[in-house]
């Protein structure tokens, strides 16, 4: 994946490409890749995406060499399978971010796709979340450990006490002191 520096002619390239080596199971969807092309200011806003997951405005297209959803336009939520409902939507909001996954046989090995294809945005927020997360577990088990060694060092203490273990009830001890420096 290139990342985020996909430029509008390497997009309108793909596009241009993709057409010409695929059939759409909607050709509807063909005729608004080309109106894409059409607009610089468009193009700029158009991200080609693996995963459309929790973005606010979507097209997933795929071709008839793959049993897949022909079609499906979403708008915050809202899904439609109408092509001209994303017609619309496109020329009406040009300030909108608009992220496309397109579905095709040997997508994921396709130099091509991979070329244009930049990372999702709300995934790499899922990332930073996950790893927030990630260090809150780490935190919350190194304390558990700690905890759980604390109180195990107690009952021994307790038990070289009970017996009168002098030896054992000094070594232990000297652990404890070094375990309350350390904090």
């Amino acid at each position: 994946m290139m990342g985020d520096c996909v430029t509008v002619s390497e997009k309108k390239e793909f596009i241009q490409w993709f057409l010409n080596r695929f059939e759409l199971q909607k050709r509807e969807a063909a005729w608004l890749l080309n109106y894409l092309c059409s607009d610089v200011e468009l193009l700029e806003r158009t991200h080609f995406v693996e995963s459309l997951r929790q973005l606010p405005k979507t097209l997933l297209i795929s071709t008839r060499c793959i049993q897949m959803t022909p079609f499906k336009f979403t708008k915050n939520k809202r899904v439609s399978s109408d092509v001209e409902t994303a017609f619309y939507d496109i020329r009406s909001c040009p300030k909108e971010d608009l992220f496309i996954s397109l579905y095709f046989n040997d997508r994921s090995s396709c130099p091509e796709y991979a070329a244009v294809l930049e990372g999702n945005p709300m995934e790499k927020q899922d990332l930073v979340q996950d790893t927030l997360y990630s260090l809150y577990a780490e935190l919350v088990l190194d304390q558990s450990i700690r905890d759980f060694k604390e109180k195990n060092l107690y009952r021994r203490i307790d038990e070289a006490l009970a017996s009168g273990d002098r030896k054992q009830f000094l070594q232990l001890t000297e652990q404890w002191i070094r375990i309350v420096e350390n904090e």
